[in-house]
């Protein structure tokens, strides 16, 4: 305090004593208070002026007339009511016993003030005012936070008053409490010393006894007051702990026999508190967007029927299982996180139960595997993975969400003593507790509805045994519990004469109990065991299973071996065993193990798939034997064990079934060091094991190689791993540094995540980091082959060593060429053979190879092309010989394919080369087939409205490809189908879909049209990929097939038949391809864009693209309601009267806003999502289209906004998900504070916009309205100052509610501002 104020004080406390003395009256003496302090220079009200009252009063001149100018200066504003109550409360509390006279006084002021508190004419003395309060009562360090605004600290003095009131009425009459602060039992520690006499002592006592009463009566004033709900709900949300102290006090004191009054007036103030948390905040329904939103939300059962065409709103769902099937597109991340998160989502965005979730889930996953029916043949994964999607990604997902359940239970128990608990906890208010009892007990019941969907439950013919087998389990179980058996853990044999009849629900019900989602009592559900006369004798498995031998110490003999490969295995101590076996037994046996560890128990075991899964990824990093030495490594003792693990992970559905589990980080560190080991080896001759089997270290580099490159797309240049729009990436694809990355960060935090697959892979396995320098020869291999792709190569020169080596390879093309119908047996692969399709005596071939690393081969490869293509452009080499040449470099060493694709790739991006006629003499001719291909796409794309040009059946041009691209289809046409050998058809299948999409557009109908004279039974997958080539290049197309997709699934006429869905399976059809070639059906739009969206290289557009059909289909429901009247009070009471039809509408606008966000996450992850909250919105928002806004009316304008709002919603909340502990990533909450930083500026009047008014604020009110009921945590990533922009806008909309709502998330920044506006 300066000396003008200490000076003022002085003259203060001389004028009250004086006037005290005096006996002024209260107001002679407020007005001589007013003229010293104008003299004086002092404003209104005066801190000096309240300090020195207070500082007079206690406690010599405790006297009626003192505390008369104290209410006489509140009442005149001469001293602020919030600093002066700070001041006696700090004061009056902890002297509450020894002065009852002037605690029941102080009472009486607090019941009189505590609300008339306002900021606005403290301006002059604001950080005086809060300095004064926040010592007075210690708040700062009561509450944990940094006192920076008077609303700010009116909250918390009001909260705190209250809560020290309540426990001091407690204490006096007993009960204490064990959770007052420090700071609290301070204030109410009593002075019992008193000085007694005859003649007062007694009414003491008695005051004494009723203030108790007394102070919960003001407590009870006090919560009734409409500004006391915002002062309970600013703390319930950000304070919570604090909160909920209170609350269990007022239960603990409810709990114990007090007196009548006492327990009523606890009772009354516990419900008063309760009910202001029970009201969940409602927008004014005297608009028309609150009518919608609210029968959006009251309305949404309608979504949860599962009928033909029903279940809308869970679509995502469906996009997204469907969607990871993609064989062309390899996930890093679990589909099991994924999942899990979606979960969450869809429940909280559809108000649903868990039971209703998990109906949804459960049906979803059922028409992922219905769909595989009858599949398009071609290298694509099939029903293997879609049953793990089903059987193992599923019911582990839901493990997580129950784990995740139980866990967010138990910190609400240990943070929140209350009943309530948080308010981020609850999550929407309303909705059911995520607690471990509710979560199971929606899942149970979704699986025995589960029972009514027989078409969806009836399986595949490869699964019925397994179905079947399940069924007969539970028939056991039951027979075996009535016969009094009690050994009911495990039923080793099954029954077979009583042939129960299984489907898919009793594999799901397996796959749940192996997982320790439910128990056994399912068996005991009406109706899950069905008996069947009529069951087949081939349907049931007639033999005990082979893993008893195996596990009672039979030997591994070759039938057992085929046995156990054939037959999944039933627990992890069997995987454990043959885990064993494989890095301790002899070399037979490690092979055997590791094969057998690739069989069925891999791809059919789906209780136990992901414990085999970790076990064969810890087979790639085998530990170093006890016993070894030598310089090399150790790696290469495991030679066989490698071989086998590699070939058998080698399939498309296998690499498939690794990336759902998100493994392919530590995939591809573990192929890293036996690439380095086996390419580095100088090749010996390849031996046989016991099993016919062969191996060698070609054979193992060149699997562990080409397995390392189908993880991404190498041979791209680096800047197009990414997808790029407006100058910034945009789609990042995997690369190497990538998945690295990914496999460094799980090390890190492997520990804290021990319940994943991941951290048990770390552990035992590859526990260190791994750096692509840390193997040279790959480095050097990665550096050639980016350098390759950037730039052209020199001509041969014999002076360095890799030309040497090139040369020697050239030698031995050319040697083979000149020996007609001649071949050579591949030592780089296994038994089955070459890759070609030619044979012949290759004994005089063999000496003339190369005795060299692979590494050393692959380096020198790159001028070996360039030396072969430039011959066969100049005429010195023919087509066919530089096939031929190129086909037996790949039988010598199948590694070599990777730099051939790499090298031709970028020569066909490079657009030097001239074209050559595919004209059946000199280049393979497409003539046949291609006639058939064009007709084919035509009929398939005529229902989308995508024209199909026919540039070589109508004789426009002739069939023509340029050199490195004809090279490139005429060297795989001439590839085996074996299936040994699909680690080199997966590779070649995806480089040859994106070379053929690199030449001009036509390219891929000749590509097609040779590859289906190949391969006759992969026609219409190939008329398929042709298809898909179309959208790789034609943003108009895309758009068409979007469109189509929307008119699919909502029907062809959204405006005329509200509850008539296309659904589901108009979208992504009930059977993929084959089924709907065939008979002349056009393939389901949904399916195809899933299929196409990755080949679009620019995405950017397609944020545009959805939005814009969005908001053209919400637009077709408003025609029904086409208003000409200008009122919106007529236009509100029209659409109130019409309740039913307008809940199908909103329900159907969120619908359409579902469809769009689950496409727009599908096309480009959370990088879309950005553009969509950054770009795209605000865009559409500012633009003044008339095209745009022509003839539209106020309920069309009112739906816009809606189903924008809902998009940008959902299509974040798929991204960045809607859990309690999900931490916003940095550029999630760049993109989210960005747009809301746009809103705010927009309502502030500092944007002009383009849009409707009506379209705006229903937009503005409804965005708002779903943040902070469905996602509140976000709230706290926008600055609050934007939220206080927000907040004022809404409330002149007449949103007070809506406003408080989203201040109260803002967290303690945003206390103050909710405080001025509304207190």
């Amino acid at each position: 305090m300066n000396d003008e104020a200490q000076q003022r004080r002085c003259l203060m406390a001389e004028l009250v004593k004086s006037s005290q003395e005096k006996k002024d009256a209260p107001l002679n003496w407020a007005v001589e208070v007013s003229k010293l302090l104008q003299q004086t220079g002092g404003g209104f009200p005066s801190l000096e002026l309240g300090d020195a009252l207070v500082s007079h009063l206690c406690w010599d001149n405790n006297t009626p007339l003192v505390w008369k100018f104290i209410d006489q200066a509140m009442n005149s504003h001469l001293v602020s009511s919030l600093h002066i109550l700070a001041l006696l409360s700090s004061r009056m509390i902890s002297q509450r016993w020894n002065q009852p006279e002037a605690y029941r006084l102080y009472l009486e002021l607090l019941s009189r003030h505590a609300f008339s508190h306002t900021a606005k004419d403290v301006a002059h003395c604001k950080e005086k005012m809060l300095k004064s309060v926040d010592e007075s009562l210690h708040l700062s360090s009561t509450f944990g936070l940094h006192i920076v605004d008077l609303g700010q600290a009116t909250v918390l003095f009001l909260f705190h008053v209250i809560t020290n009131l309540v426990n001091c009425s407690l204490e006096d009459w007993g009960l204490h409490s064990a959770h007052i602060d420090k700071q609290g039992s301070m204030y109410m520690d009593v002075d019992i010393q008193e000085k007694l006499d005859d003649g007062s002592h007694e009414h003491r006592n008695h005051l004494r006894k009723t203030n108790a009463f007394t102070a919960l009566e003001v407590v009870e004033k006090l919560v009734e007051n409409k500004k006391a709900t915002i002062i309970f709900r600013l703390v319930h949300w950000n304070m919570p702990e604090k909160f909920n102290e209170l609350l269990q006090r007022l239960d603990i004191a409810e709990s114990h026999k007090l007196t009548s009054s006492a327990s009523q007036q606890l009772s009354r103030i516990n419900t008063s508190i309760k009910k202001i948390l029970a009201q969940e905040h409602q927008l004014n329904r005297c608009q028309a967007i609150g009518v919608l939103i609210d029968v959006g939300s009251c309305g949404y059962k309608s979504c949860h029927s599962f009928g033909v065409g029903r279940g809308a709103c869970w679509i995502a769902f469906d996009i997204y299982m469907e969607n990871v099937m993609d064989g062309k597109k390899l996930h890093a991340t679990s589909a099991i996180d994924v999942l899990a998160e979606l979960i969450r989502t869809l429940k909280v965005m559809n108000y649903a139960s868990w039971q209703e979730t998990f109906q949804a889930l459960w049906i979803s996953a059922l028409r992922l595997v219905q769909r595989e029916r009858e599949p398009l043949e071609g290298p694509v994964p099939h029903l293997d993975a879609r049953l793990c999607i089903l059987l193992s990604i599923t019911p582990l997902a839901i493990a997580r969400v129950v784990g995740q359940g139980t866990e967010s239970n138990m910190h609400v128990n240990d943070d929140s003593r209350s009943s309530l608990g948080s308010p981020h906890q609850h999550g929407i208010i309303g909705m059911e507790r995520d607690t471990d009892s509710s979560i199971r007990h929606g899942l149970v019941s979704a699986l025995q509805i589960l029972g009514q969907f027989s078409a969806l439950l009836s399986p595949p013919p490869s699964v019925v045994i397994a179905a079947n087998n399940a069924a007969a389990k539970a028939s056991n179980f039951i027979t075996n519990l009535k016969g009094g058996n009690d050994n009911f853990s495990s039923v080793k044999h099954v029954d077979t004469s009583i042939r129960p009849v299984g489907n898919m629900r009793h594999l799901i019900v397996e796959a749940c109990i192996a997982r320790k989602l439910i128990d056994t009592s399912s068996y005991f559900w009406p109706g899950y065991v069905s008996m069947s006369p009529n069951a087949s004798k081939d349907s049931m498995a007639t033999q005990g299973s082979p893993w008893l031998n195996f596990m009672e110490g039979a030997p591994l003999t070759i039938p057992l071996r085929q046995a156990l490969s054939s037959t999944p295995a039933s627990s992890v101590s069997e995987l454990e065993k043959l885990y064993h076996i494989a890095l301790n037994g002899v070399e037979d046996e490690k092979y055997a193990a590791a094969k057998i560890l690739c069989g069925a128990s891999l791809i059919r075991g789906w209780n136990i798939q992901e414990h085999t899964v970790q076990i064969i990824v810890k087979l790639l990093s085998p530990p170093e034997p006890p016993n070894f030495s030598g310089s090399g490594s150790h790696l290469v003792a495991y030679s066989s064990v490698l071989s086998a693990v590699l070939f058998g992970l080698s399939s498309i559905d296998t690499v498939h079934i690794l990336s759902l589990y998100g493994m392919l980080p530590e995939v591809a560190a573990s192929l890293l060091p036996i690439c380095e080991v086996f390419g580095s080896l100088v090749p010996s001759s390849h031996y046989k094991l016991s099993s016919g089997d062969e191996t060698s270290s070609y054979a193992i580099f060149s699997c562990a190689f080409l397995f390392l490159l189908r993880l991404w797309k190498f041979y791209r240049p680096p800047h197009e791993h990414y997808a790029m729009g407006h100058g910034s990436p945009l789609v990042s694809e995997m690369t190497l540094e990538y998945l690295l990355l990914l496999h460094h960060s799980r090390l890190t935090s492997c520990t804290s995540r021990g319940n994943t697959f991941v951290s048990k892979q770390n552990s035992s396995g590859l526990a260190r980091p791994i750096y692509v320098d840390l193997f040279p020869k790959l480095k050097s291999w990665y550096c050639q082959n980016q350098a390759c792709i950037a730039s052209t190569l020199s001509g041969l020169s014999n002076r360095n060593p890799v030309h040497q080596v090139a040369n020697k390879i050239l030698n031995m093309i050319f040697r083979k060429m000149n020996k007609s119908g001649t071949s050579t047996s591949v030592p780089g692969t296994p038994s089955s053979g070459s890759l070609s399709s030619s044979s012949g005596n290759t004994s005089d071939d063999v000496n003339q190879r190369p005795v060299i690393p692979a590494w050393d081969m692959l380096e020198a490869i790159p001028l070996v092309l360039d030396a072969i293509l430039t011959a066969c452009a100049h005429g010195r080499l023919s087509s066919r010989d530089m096939t031929t040449g190129l086909k037996d470099l790949i039988d010598f060493l199948p590694a070599s394919l990777a730099t051939i694709i790499s090298y031709f790739s970028a020569e066909i991006t490079r657009g030097i080369w001239k074209p050559v006629l595919m004209n059946g003499t000199d280049w393979p001719s497409p003539a046949a087939n291609l006639p058939s291909i064009e007709a084919e796409m035509k009929e398939i794309l005529a229902p989308t409205g995508v024209n199909v040009p026919s540039p070589y059946t109508d004789g426009t041009i002739q069939a023509m490809l340029p050199l490195p691209m004809a090279a490139l289809v005429s060297l795989t046409i001439t590839f085996k189908l074996d299936k040994s050998l699909e680690f080199v058809h997966g590779v070649a299948g995806s480089a040859m879909d994106s070379a053929a999409s690199g030449c001009p557009w036509p390219s891929m109908h000749i590509v097609g049209a040779l590859w289906a004279q190949k391969v006759r039974r992969w026609h219409d997958f190939i008329v398929f990929s042709c298809c898909r080539s179309i959208f790789g290049q034609d943003k108009e197309a895309v758009t068409q097939l979007l469109r189509s997709c929307f008119s699919a699934f909502l029907g062809s006429s959204c405006q005329s038949k509200l509850t008539a869905f296309g659904g589901v399976s108009a979208l992504l059809g009930n059977c993929i391809g084959a089924q709907a070639v065939d008979s002349g059906r056009a393939v389901a739009p949904g399916f195809f864009y899933l299929r196409t969206c990755t080949a679009i290289h620019d995405k950017v557009f397609l944020s545009e693209v959805i939005l814009r059909l969005v908001i053209e289909f919400s637009r077709e429901l408003a025609v029904g309601w086409t208003i000409t009247s200008s009122s919106c009070t007529q236009m509100a009471r029209r659409l109130k009267c019409s309740r039913v039809s307008l809940a199908a509408a909103a329900a159907k606008v969120k619908e359409i806003a579902t469809l769009g966000a689950s496409l727009l996450c599908v096309s480009g992850g959370g990088h879309l999502v950005k553009v969509l909250y950054q770009e795209t919105l605000p865009t559409w928002l500012l633009s003044a289209n008339e095209k745009k806004t022509k003839s539209i009316g106020p309920v069309s304008s009112i739906l816009e906004g809606y189903v924008m709002a809902y998009l940008v919603i959902l299509s974040g909340s798929f991204i960045w998900g809607v859990g309690i502990a999900k931490s916003l990533c940095p550029k999630m909450s760049q993109a989210f504070g960005r747009h809301v930083d746009f809103l705010g500026d927009a309502i502030e009047g500092k944007i002009s916009l383009g849009c409707d008014i009506a379209t705006w604020k229903a937009y503005v009110s409804c965005f708002v309205g779903l943040v902070v009921t469905l996602v509140p945590t976000w709230v706290a990533e926008v600055k609050p100052n934007t939220l206080k922009k927000l907040a004022i806008g809404l409330r002149g909309w007449h949103e007070s509610e809506l406003a408080l709502s989203l201040l109260e998330r803002g967290g303690p920044a945003t206390m103050g501002c909710a405080a001025n506006l509304f207190m």
